[in-house]
């Protein structure tokens, strides 16, 4: 898919870094062949790190989280940006940038599997559950609020609450931070100012104001003026454009800019637009398998850091694909966060690999000891007998 839908986009990347001689000539495999780059990157570390046992992350859960930290830290004070967000970190002699956001989806959530299981009697208190639980979260999603990316922040604040709330977390304390969290919400809403004749952005948090207004607007008047919501205007003349039976692969017309950074945020309204309906909702059913399949084995590990690690990590998987998918139907505001494993993005899926490696190990832990068990009975029969 990346291949089909990055054909206009690699052509205005190329055809920039041709007019300043970096290259001789534009092309239109550009994002093709750095997304191949990025695939053969996440299976070489997954290839070496599944043998590791998952325990190694246990231990060292809060040096990958505090080190998450640093780089979120560092991100605030470098200049890279990307369209007035600052979420990328450029390292020397690589070609590739970092984004350190994709790597606290899965830093915090094996930190608070570690800090659950330390500490699952006192977990339904305020002082030793609720408070340490707040400066996690909060630590984290106060830096990804600076850059701003409030797309991860959609993301990481259910899987992290529903998370507390499984492992014991008092009911009472989540109402709690419920009643916090909207008005924090209404306040950042309120907060964002810009000018609604231009469009123009009078401090860093007009973006959120803007998205949520136009979600609310008249589609009419948002195709009017071409605001942010013009984009999902287009997902949505994407997805129905494809009927049942899709335009072909290769053959969407959205791609060609009508639907801008389509490789990103609106890879689903291609898929269906240029596949059968089917495969819209095989993929769909791909993610609730692995959510399902995830559960399945979590619900029969013993070790407490493995149960929380393994639905918690398949449930982020699927709550950002839904996610996703729900802003390609216009369901709720644009949000920027991609659709796992589909979406071009290489700290997307470095870190969607580093979370596999530990499902895998896991799983492989789950599988052993269902062969010990099975050795166990053949020796008490055979001892019977």
């Amino acid at each position: 898919m990346i291949s089909s839908v990055s054909v206009y986009s690699s052509f205005r990347v190329t055809d920039i870094m041709a007019k300043k001689w970096i290259i001789e000539e534009a092309y239109n495999y550009f994002y093709v062949l750095r997304n191949i780059a990025h695939v053969v990157i996440a299976m070489i570390v997954l290839a070496i790190t599944t043998k590791i046992p998952y325990t190694f992350f246990e231990k060292n859960s809060k040096y990958f989280f505090w080190a998450t930290i640093f780089l979120l830290i560092f991100v605030l004070v470098s200049w890279l940006s990307l369209k007035w967000a600052r979420g990328w970190i450029s390292i020397p002699g690589i070609p590739f940038t970092i984004q350190p956001t994709e790597f606290l989806k899965f830093t915090i959530i094996i930190f608070l599997a570690y800090f659950f299981k330390k500490n699952k009697h006192f977990l339904h208190t305020f002082q030793n559950g609720f408070v340490p639980f707040m400066l996690i979260i909060g630590s984290a999603l106060w830096l990804v609020a600076l850059q701003p990316d409030f797309g991860t922040i959609m993301v990481v604040v259910p899987v992290c609450v529903i998370m507390f709330f499984a492992a014991g977390a008092n009911v009472k304390y989540l109402s709690m931070l419920a009643v916090i969290g909207a008005i924090f919400s209404l306040l950042i809403y309120s907060a964002g100012d810009y000018d609604k004749a231009t469009g123009k952005n009078l401090n860093t948090l007009w973006y959120i104001t803007q998205r949520i207004d136009n979600f609310l607007a008249n589609n009419q008047e948002a195709i009017k003026n071409k605001t942010i919501n013009y984009q999902t205007e287009q997902a949505l003349i994407a997805i129905w454009s494809g009927g049942f039976f899709g335009l072909g692969f290769w053959s969407s017309i959205q791609k060609f800019w009508y639907l801008p950074e389509v490789q990103w945020d609106f890879i689903f309204s291609v898929v269906a637009e240029e596949l059968w309906f089917i495969w819209a909702l095989l993929l769909l059913c791909m993610y609730l398998y692995i959510w399902y399949r995830w559960y399945k084995i979590s619900s029969h590990v013993t070790d407490p850091f493995a149960q929380y690690t393994a639905i918690w990590i398949s449930t982020w998987i699927l709550i950002q694909a839904f996610i996703n998918i729900w802003v390609n139907l216009n369901i709720v505001p644009l949000t920027g966060i991609t659709l796992p494993f589909v979406s071009y993005g290489g700290s997307s899926l470095l870190s969607l690999a580093l979370g596999l490696w530990i499902l895998l190990n896991i799983s492989r832990h789950y599988s052993d000891g269902k062969q010990i068990q099975r050795q166990s009975r053949r020796k008490v029969m055979l001892k019977f007998r």
